[in-house]
């Protein structure tokens, strides 16, 4: 079989960065919107939850009609781009309501189960061998681009925040085209024609999935809520230490330095394994958790420096997981095995967002993260736990 073309992974990466721009574009703005809804400080929280619950419903449909198995993921994701871009637009709507928002957020998240799991479906037809280092990329790019509304609120001009959305929507109808008309199927690409709605379920029986998959629950339960409360996080900082930190900006590069992690974590799992690689970042994550609370007292240069680290942390694991959820799939079923895992982690992503929207009214900012270490632990105990 001929190799792979060069230009295939750039493409795709390209693409999945610009795609995933839309994911964090309402939270970029939430300001904003707090004023035109009335939400008030939990709009950051709500806006997040409702993309995630889109994720969600959308994968599960994705899932059980097995979308991209039967028919070719590049228009799949083509057509999902260009939807997602037109949803993530209705954010310009002067004085738009609480329901349209929470609406049209939740259609972006729908759109955005054809993007996301479906760059990486099509990335494992071109990629049989070195699947981790393939999808450090992918992840990395979905790191970047969910990091780039904060990089473009950072250049907002006099309270003005059209541009963060038109950017996004633009980049992400660009990143459509190019999967759409430039990367054919896959060479190991084997279509499934025949629906086998049970087939989700029969998946969690082999023991090397259900290993992957928990560990990546425990990863879930984590990470978004994290990306979504580092703003939090600065703003505390600054109120404790009387400091001036931007919160977009830090939120961009706290974010956008998981990509070089992720890039990193893929090179290392071709010599050491995905398994190793996921454990280590992991447990990285975990004791930064649990270590969260203190770090508030810290020199400006430290606290910045140990939130990269854990930013590296977070999200240097999901490529080897979703490496390790694919492997351990028949190929007729792996779109829908790598779905179906981040339809119930997203899930699971959910409750932790809101759960500390919840207590961040009830507990001080600075113990917040303390929740998270919940999922670490449990992601941990599963990886390490012997196969039954």
């Amino acid at each position: 079989m001929a190799p792979t073309k060069p230009h295939i992974l750039p493409i795709i990466v390209v693409a999945q960065f610009f795609c995933t721009s839309v994911w964090f574009a309402g939270n970029a703005i939430a300001d904003k919107l707090s004023v035109a809804t009335g939400l008030g400080p939990e709009t950051a929280g709500y806006v997040l939850s409702s993309v995630q619950f889109g994720f969600i419903i959308g994968t599960i449909v994705f899932a059980l009609f097995m979308f991209a198995d039967r028919y070719s993921p590049s228009k799949v994701f083509l057509i999902c781009a260009l939807a997602a871009a037109v949803c993530n637009l209705s954010l310009t709507i002067a004085g738009i309501g609480i329901e349209l928002l929470l609406l049209t957020r939740f259609a972006t998240g729908f759109f955005l189960a054809g993007i996301y799991p479906v760059g990486m479906k099509i990335a494992s037809d071109y990629y049989e061998k070195g699947l981790g280092k393939a999808l450090g990329f992918l992840v990395g790019a979905l790191v970047l681009g969910t990091a780039f509304p904060y990089f473009t609120a950072f250049f907002e001009v006099e309270g003005k925040t059209d541009h963060i959305i038109l950017i996004t929507s633009s980049l992400t109808v660009a990143g459509g085209v190019f999967i759409g008309f430039f990367v054919p199927n896959g060479p190991f690409r084997k279509p499934t024609t025949q629906l086998n709605l049970a087939s989700g379920i029969s998946l969690f029986k082999i023991a090397s999935f259900r290993k992957a998959a928990f560990g990546y629950f425990g990863h879930m339960w984590e990470l978004y809520a994290f990306w979504a409360f580092i703003p939090l996080a600065i703003a505390t900082y600054n109120e404790t230490q009387n400091e001036g930190l931007s919160e977009s900006f830090w939120a961009f590069i706290i974010i956008g330095v998981g990509a070089v992690s992720c890039v990193l974590g893929g090179s290392l799992s071709k010599r050491y394994g995905s398994a190793l690689i996921a454990k280590i970042a992991l447990t990285i994550s975990g004791i930064c958790c649990i270590v969260s609370p203190l770090l508030f007292e810290l020199p400006r240069i430290a606290f910045l420096s140990f939130y990269c680290i854990w930013g590296m942390a977070v999200i240097a694991d999901s490529p080897q997981f979703s490496t390790l959820v694919a492997r351990s799939t028949p190929i007729t079923l792996r779109a829908t095995g790598l779905t179906l895992v981040n339809s119930i982690g997203f899930s699971i992503s959910i409750i932790s967002i809101q759960l500390l929207t919840h207590f961040r009214a009830h507990i001080p900012a600075n113990f917040l993260f303390l929740i998270l270490s919940i999922g670490p632990i449990f992601g941990l105990f599963h990886m390490f736990k012997k196969r039954v």
